[in-house]
């Protein structure tokens, strides 16, 4: 418990697999598993499988998730979580720190505006309507950051 809490940071939640919280407490696998199972027993935190086998969870401490309704017949969570990974468990962990650095997100500055370019699909038959123009991703700069 203590090891999760230390590392939730600014979340609420923890995103580890189990055999990087084994080499981190210095535990068995099993040992790992068994500790969650007791924590989450006597509510301590709340475990959310991630993927189908459940060898990496979300572990969300002080708080529940809350789940939406059914949309498009699914119902989700969506929630902060701080996430922790080994580089014993990546398939390219012999190239780890020498990857080409990934493109950066174009930033907008105050009063500009996004001009989407290149080829796309044909213009809609309607007009969007006021309001509900097509938004794509983009970050923004803070103010502190201008």
């Amino acid at each position: 418990m203590h090891l999760l809490t230390a590392r939730t940071g600014e979340h609420n939640a923890v995103v580890i697999s189990h055999g990087t919280l084994a080499a981190l407490t210095g535990a068995s696998r099993r040992g790992v598993q068994n500790a969650l199972q007791v924590l989450a027993d006597h509510r301590w935190l709340e475990v959310r499988q991630i993927g189908d086998r459940g060898t990496v969870n979300a572990y969300v401490l002080n708080d529940r998730v809350t789940w939406s309704g059914p949309r498009d017949g699914i119902r989700y969570s969506t929630f902060s979580a701080a996430i922790i990974v080994s580089d014993a468990e990546q398939p390219d962990a012999d190239e780890l720190g020498a990857q080409e650095p990934l493109r950066p997100i174009p930033s907008l500055y105050r009063g500009e505006r996004q001009l989407p370019t290149g080829p796309g699909l044909a213009p809609p038959s309607e007009p969007a309507l006021p309001g509900f123009e097509p938004d794509l991703p983009v970050r923004t700069l803070e103010e502190t950051e201008l």
